[in-house]
């Protein structure tokens, strides 16, 4: 059946007052299944490039909608469409496994429909994002730019950093209802309670079916599982330049590196190596181009971005020809916080890096923000170790960082954490001038554990001269995983390993009499789930033990992070 509305009113068009509404637009796919949408395009006119946004979240998705008629207002037609076994299209809902190939179907499909010109341009936000890219290595002849914000390069970056689980994504995003959304009323459950079941793999039976949930938990190594809806492997087949956006403090920001990198470096095709981009702001997941405050910092009015009027001036340049001067541009635009400006790069990473070391250092007592520990560029002698208890019954929890829930995310005062003797803190002594860090951060660590197999965190914290603690960055570590995440090995407790923890990327100026600060610890819960130190399968127990652990930082194990310094002018 088709609905048509065709008195909607525009603010704004070129050559149109209107817009027509179709609703129920049935798209076949290749094996039968009938996938629904609805379609949005001018009331004067024939034929329109086509935008084009594929979704688990429904058609009326109210951000969307009003995107919509953005576009429509300015001569693009608009199809949203459900993904399959969501809302009205057909079939059953597996998560991401048939976005590759119903992505192209819908895509050949609509570049043969009379109202579409021949052009193609794709836009939206996380899941939406990931479904534009899952099929650009078919290459579509009728796609010809693609918007993917907030995605990943695959599932295994987005709910298993580094071989650990990312538990508040994967237990929230399985949280969808199985057709909509309707019969999915998180708000009445207590999730404190919920992170800490074991063990995880039955940890949300009693809440209903959740297939992809267990799955994700039975595939602790990137495996075929991962794989087989992975762009790993797929750049070179890529031919459609692409527009990526991210914020610095979404889960996804490290997966959306990953792309940027791969379409730049590796596409097949020369448009796609050249014109493709990249915005990074600071943003978390669920507010990309807002300049709402939220952590513990406002960046202020220079955080937001029209984001409509963003994609407007890449699709008019791309599908219409028309000269917006986003060519021009630099291709990297980033907001470097602390100064709060925007500023365009030729390159990702910074030419002009200066990876500098600053090395742990302690008179063996570096336990909380109390303690001695120190960062410096000074080389360390000999130094006794700094040691703490990680007991995984009384995690470190989660305060700020790269969460896709508003909450608890973002540029949060992390003076509550370090309170905790289980967090070891290395500060600086106050700077005497800014300092940039622009760029990926990594930690060289030199531990030892009593355990065959636990974690090591890391926290990049700005100081402020009042003694506010701000969160920008934070990476993690399963001992297992140190070599491979394909296959996982024990370490002999108490032997000193190397652990290079990727605390990911970010892009922050310390202002001098600030300090830079790195917290070290074994958890950060329920970003990650819990190392139970036992070496025993991930997600399949209960039993847990303390783990004792030594950070070495000496002439023999000079632990250091790694910080990409920005001359200033």
């Amino acid at each position: 059946m088709r609905r048509f509305l065709a008195d909607e009113p525009l603010d704004k068009a070129r050559g149109t007052e209107r817009m027509r509404i179709q609703l129920d637009i049935s798209i076949p796919m290749r094996d039968g299944v009938r996938l629904y949408g609805a379609l949005y395009r001018p009331d004067a006119g024939e034929r329109f490039p086509v935008l084009l946004i594929r979704s688990p979240y429904s058609t009326q998705h109210p951000r969307y909608v009003e995107w919509a008629r953005r576009f429509v207002a300015e001569g693009y037609a608009v199809l949203m469409q459900d993904s399959r076994g969501r809302y009205e299209s057909e079939d059953e809902w597996r998560p991401y496994v048939d976005e590759r190939d119903d992505g192209y179907d819908t895509q050949q499909w609509i570049g043969q429909q009379p109202w579409c010109d021949g052009s193609i341009g794709t836009f939206g936000v996380s899941y939406p994002g990931f479904t534009q890219i899952l099929p650009a290595p078919l290459r579509s002849p009728f796609v010809k730019a693609l918007v993917p914000i907030a995605n990943q390069e695959d599932n295994y970056g987005h709910m298993r950093y580094n071989g650990i689980l990312q538990l508040q994504n994967a237990m929230n995003f399985i949280w969808l209802g199985q057709r909509t959304n309707q019969n999915a009323p998180r708000d009445l459950i207590d999730w404190d309670q919920v992170y800490r079941r074991l063990p995880l793999l039955t940890a949300l039976d009693d809440l209903g079916e959740r297939p992809f949930y267990r799955e994700i938990i039975r595939h602790p190594c990137f495996d075929e599982f991962w794989a087989s809806y992975s762009m790993k492997g797929q750049y070179g087949e890529v031919e459609t330049p692409a527009y990526f956006i991210t914020g610095w403090y979404d889960n996804l920001l490290h997966e959306g590196f990953k792309c940027f990198k791969g379409w730049r470096q590796q596409a097949r095709g020369r448009e796609a190596r050249e014109q493709s981009r990249l915005m990074v702001g600071p943003w978390t997941h669920t507010l990309i181009g807002s300049d709402d405050p939220f952590g513990d910092v406002d960046f202020g009015p220079a955080a937001r971005v029209d984001m409509p009027q963003a994609h407007l001036r890449w699709y008019d340049q791309r599908l219409k020809g028309i000269d917006s001067g986003i060519d021009r541009e630099a291709p990297v635009q980033l907001f470097v916080m602390g100064e709060n400006v925007w500023r365009g790069e030729e390159t990702w990473p910074l030419e002009r890096t200066q990876y500098t070391r600053f090395f742990l250092h302690s008179g063996g007592q570096a336990n909380s923000m109390h303690g001695d520990g120190r960062l410096s560029r000074q080389e360390p002698e000999d130094e006794p170790c700094d040691s703490y208890a990680y007991d995984p019954d009384d995690p470190v929890p989660t305060l700020g960082g790269q969460s896709m829930f508003i909450d608890n995310t973002g540029p949060k005062d992390r003076r509550p954490v370090e309170q905790r003797d289980d967090v070891l803190v290395y500060t600086t002594e106050p700077l005497a001038a800014d300092v940039e860090v622009t760029g990926p951060v990594e930690l060289m660590l030199h531990a030892a554990s009593s355990a065959v197999e636990t974690d090591f965190t890391a926290t990049l914290v700005d100081v402020h001269p009042g003694g506010k603690a701000i969160h920008l960055c934070e990476g993690i570590v399963r001992t297992c995983f140190r070599d491979s995440y394909q296959a996982p090995s024990p370490i002999e407790p108490d032997q000193v390993y190397v652990y290079r923890i990727e605390l990911w990327e970010t892009s922050n100026l310390f202002r001098a009499g600030h300090c830079i600060r790195l917290e070290v610890s074994s958890s950060n819960f329920p970003r990650f789930d819990r190392n139970l130190n036992t070496g025993h399968p991930h997600g399949l127990d209960d039993e847990m033990q303390v783990a004792q652990q030594r950070i070495y930082h000496n002439r023999a194990h000079p632990s250091h992070l790694i910080l990409p310094v920005i001359p200033r002018p």
